[in-house]
Order: structure tokens, then sequence, then C-alpha cells
């Protein structure tokens, strides 16, 4: 019987698999820088912007509809008026921002949205400071469909506001209203483009829901906000907060994001939008106003000093010497109780005030000097930077 011969199984050599590996690695490279980026930024650019051109809205907007007898008799009518006034001021923002480089060394940017509202009709537009922090170039567009490249005039990092500018004339503005004269309880209406211009100027309802939030910055630096209860979402920064005689009586910043939390959003005064916004456009950046103190809340000096006796207002730790407090005859020990004629019982309340005035300006302040109770006169200095 004959028997067939054993055969050899062949198998590939070392160098078959190291050529196979070379090649799909460099297949796969490829792939990664050519297609996944792509990829990436479409998808992003289709959730924040809403338009594959970015020059170019996805939604034209209509022209306004007059109300009528009928629409007046709605209990929401209020609301349609404002939104019909304000709406025309209010602008879309989208900011190439840079994010970082790559493995590569190329730089990455990223686009993200945000909101404005036209302060001058030559084209100044205010927004918040972190809606086009990093930009390499910004886009605004217009109610009426338009785009315009925009430049940065200035930006404070400290109240989150910022002016941009456009090359336009005739626009749409807005009036400011008084935000001193807020009251808890009234109508607030938020307008913006959440989630970019896909949703352009949407229009969201509800109440002031506080006043007077003070929102610490840093250890050295507080915000007095406003804080109302209508809809705020990402791309809304920026946006005015109206009342129900289509003022604006504030410019939408932020909310509380957390699953625990619903309805707190928070608006920045508009009396520091307009202060900080024609600081800006005069002269490019913010002055900033100190009294030279240094302070400590109540709480902490009961702790650490219990022989100090305080149970209101915020002691007066050190006076710098040739300050505007120093000048005004403040000294170390005081208590202050009252600014401008407010009450104070933390830092933060200090500083935030501060944060609203400009230097040269004279306040009254009620301090607490043993058991008798002195008014100062202090001339602000200009905080150094």
């Amino acid at each position: 019987m004959d028997y067939d011969a054993p055969v050899r199984e062949r198998r590939p050599s070392f160098w078959s698999y190291l050529m196979v590996g070379i090649v799909g690695a460099v297949i796969g490279g490829f792939l990664v820088l050519g297609i996944a980026p792509q990829i990436l930024m479409h998808r992003t650019g289709n959730l924040l912007v809403g338009s594959s051109d970015p020059g170019t809205p996805s939604t034209v907007i209509p022209a306004p509809v007059y109300l009528n007898a009928e629409d007046l008799k709605d209990p929401y009518a209020a609301i349609m008026l404002v939104a019909q006034e304000v709406s025309p001021a209010v602008v879309g923002i989208t900011n190439q921002a840079f994010i970082g480089y790559d493995f590569f060394g190329r730089e990455y940017v990223q686009d993200t949205g945000g909101t404005g509202l036209i302060v001058s009709e030559d084209g100044y537009i205010v927004t918040n400071e972190h809606v086009v922090a990093n930009a390499k170039s910004l886009t605004v567009f217009l109610a009426d469909g338009r785009s315009f490249p925009a430049t940065v005039v200035g930006a404070e990092k400290s109240t989150d506001l910022a002016v941009i500018k456009i090359d336009a004339t005739g626009l749409p503005t807005a009036d400011f209203g008084d935000s001193d004269n807020v009251k808890i309880g009234q109508l607030a209406v938020a307008i913006g483009n959440p989630l970019g211009m896909e949703f352009s100027r949407t229009v969201t309802a509800g109440i002031i829901s506080g006043v007077d939030r003070i929102l610490n910055i840093s250890q050295d630096s507080a915000i007095r906000l406003i804080q109302t209860d209508a809809v705020i979402n990402p791309g809304n920064s920026g946006g005015p907060l109206v009342n129900a005689r289509g003022e604006v009586i504030g410019l939408n910043s932020m909310k509380l994001a957390s699953s625990e939390v619903e309805g707190m959003g928070f608006a920045i005064p508009s009396n520091q939008v307009k202060r900080v916004a024609e600081e800006i456009i005069k002269t490019g950046r913010v002055r900033r106003a100190m009294m030279g103190v240094r302070l400590v809340d109540k709480e902490i000096v009961r702790r650490n000093n219990p022989s100090i006796k305080i149970d209101r207002g915020v002691y007066v730790h050190r006076v710098e010497t040739g300050s505007a407090a120093h000048r005004a005859g403040m000294r170390e020990g005081d208590i202050i109780l009252e600014l401008g004629g407010m009450q104070v019982n933390k830092v933060a309340a200090i500083q935030a005030y501060l944060s609203e005035r400009s230097p040269g300006e004279t306040l009254k302040v009620k301090v607490l000097r043993g058991n008798q109770e002195i008014v100062l006169e202090v001339t602000l200095d200009e905080a150094r930077s």
C-alpha cells in the first residue's frame, strides 16, 4: 500500500506579519487624521451652530407680526409685545475658539455659540466674556438674516462681560431699565439662542425669583446677580432678561446645572452691564474701584477672636496707608455697617458693590467704632491691575 509523503505546513514569516501591521497602521492613521476630525467637527457644528455653512443662519427670521385686538386679550400679550419689541436687537454669536494643539502641533479649534445684545446703532454688541473667550474668529447673526465678522473691543472676566463690534449701521437697539428697581415676583422674559442659531431668539418667561444674589468669583472678587426661573439653556448666555415694559434689566449669564436644581438662572444687573459696556466702548478696558482695606466676615472674627464683639456688619482688619479708606478716616477695628445706604453683612457683598462703582465716586460708609456710629465719605481709588 502506498502512503502519501507528509506535507510540511508553510507558516508566514515574521517579516510578513510586520509588513501587514505597518500597512494597517498607515491606513488607520489616514482614517483617523482625515475622516474622524471631519465627522466630529460636523457633529459639533450641527449641535452648536445648526448650520453647515458658518456664514449663513439655518433659519430665516420672519418679519414681525403685529398684535391685533384678539391678541391683546391673551393673558400673555405682554410677553408677545416684549418679544416683538426686543428680539430685533438680539443677535447670535458663533465663536471659533482656540482649544489647544494636537499631537502634531496643529491648532485645534471648536465652534461654540452664544447670544448678544446690540447697544448702539453703529454695531457695538454686549455679551458674556465666556461667549467670546479664546476667539480665533467671531461671526454675528442679525435678526434680518445678515451675518458679519466681529472683533472683540474689550472684555472683563471678573464681571463676565464683553463688548464686540461689527461693521454695520442703522441697527435696532434695546432700552435698558434700572436694575436697582427690580422687584421679586415681577415678569421676566429671557431671549436667546439655546443650542445655536437653529433655535434662534427663543423666548422663555418666568418671574424674578431673587435679587442681590452674591456669587464669589475669586478671593478678592464677587458679583451681584438677579435670579430668575425663566428657562436659560446653553447658548442663552449674553441674551437679555427683559421686564414687562420691554426694558432690559439684566444680561443672562448662567444657570445652576444639577439634577437636584430646577429653575435657577442668573443675570448680570443692567446697571452693571451699562457701566462696563460704556467704559469698554470709551477706553477699551474697565477701571475697577477700591477702598484699600482688608475685610473679614464676622463669623471668622468671632471664631478666631472671641474678645471682639461683632453681631452685624463687616470687620475692618487693616487699612492701607494713603488709601481711599485711610484718607476718609477709617481705622482698623471699625465695623462697616452700610455702604452707599445698603446694609452689608458679608465681605462678598462689599466686593460686589464696589465692582459696580467707578474710581472717583464718593460713597457714604457707615461704620461702628466702639459704641458710636460714624458716617465717612470715601472717594474711591482705581484698583491696581
